[in-house]
């Protein structure tokens, strides 16, 4: 049983186990958005060891809450956890928009010199509730107040992006953090999350989910192209052309090009293997 997609702790479980699982009790969970924070982590156990994150605005099913840690999973993938339920609100408005740009700043006036006003920092992929634009300013619902973004950071959540490498070229020199999935630091896996949902390509949080369930698997010795996906052993990454990799990883510490024979044979010669799988997203 992997835990990651396990709605169900020794107390509560989602109301479609009932019948497979044990729980005291069965909910269908209550949506709610991250709002308070600009990403949060998804906790193994309360005030665990993170996972994975959320960014602002993705919405999160909160199944329970204990000594202020909300059990549930991330709506978008269904990726289980434990989150700081003080960084939650209910999910009482659309996601209309998503930050198209690599970081932006939401601020709590529509003026970019001005000092005192809020500063919220939003990475790629936040999902925000747009209730007006005016010139180059974009209205949001905030943390019981009103933000501001530039509205050409901002993509309506009804478009897609056509090339996730594209998207994940925006993040290059990005931190390498483990578990991480923002703009502010990310892992080989955020990296692939982040620009997978950009395209409107479903994909799941860790790499190994992803080996398992993204794209069609080809034969050793097909000629990699733009946008296939490499795995190796708890690693992924794109090709950004048939000679290049692009990946966030622990060696650079960021997210970087790489020549890709250069890739293969140092992440062998360190101990983590071949490559296990490439696969072509349907897309691509």
């Amino acid at each position: 049983m992997d835990r990651r997609a396990h709605w169900s702790n020794d107390s509560v479980a989602h109301s479609t186990l009932r019948g497979q699982v044990e729980a005291d009790r069965f909910t269908d969970g209550t949506p709610h958005r991250v709002i308070h924070a600009p990403a949060v982590a998804i906790c193994k156990a309360p005030a665990g060891a993170r996972d994975r994150e959320l960014l602002w605005g993705q919405a999160f099913n909160v199944l329970g809450e204990t000594d202020g840690w909300a059990f549930g999973y991330a709506l978008h993938d269904g990726y289980t956890g434990y989150i700081d339920a003080a960084l939650l609100a209910p999910m009482d408005w659309p996601a209309t928009h998503r930050v198209s740009a690599r970081q932006t700043m939401a601020l709590g006036t529509p003026d970019f010199k001005a000092t005192q006003a809020t500063h919220v920092p939003l990475s790629l992929g936040s999902e925000l509730c747009v209730t007006g634009i005016s010139g180059k300013w974009a209205t949001i619902q905030g943390a019981g107040q009103e933000l501001y973004v530039p509205a050409g950071h901002l993509t309506a959540t009804t478009q897609v992006e056509p090339d996730p490498v594209a998207v994940a070229y925006r993040l290059i020199g990005t931190p390498y953090v483990w578990g991480g999935n923002t703009a502010f630091g990310v892992d080989c896996s955020g990296l692939v999350q982040l620009a997978c949902t950009a395209c409107g390509l479903s994909c799941p949080g860790d790499s190994d989910q992803q080996m398992a369930q993204l794209g069609a698997t080809l034969d050793p010795g097909v000629p990699p192209r733009r946008g296939d996906l490499l795995f190796w052993k708890g690693h992924v990454g794109w090709v950004s052309d048939p000679d290049t990799c692009l990946h966030a990883n622990a060696y650079h510490m960021a997210t970087a090009l790489e020549p890709l024979q250069e890739a293969i044979t140092r992440i062998e010669a360190q101990g983590d293997g071949p490559i296990l799988r490439h696969a072509r997203l349907a897309s691509s």
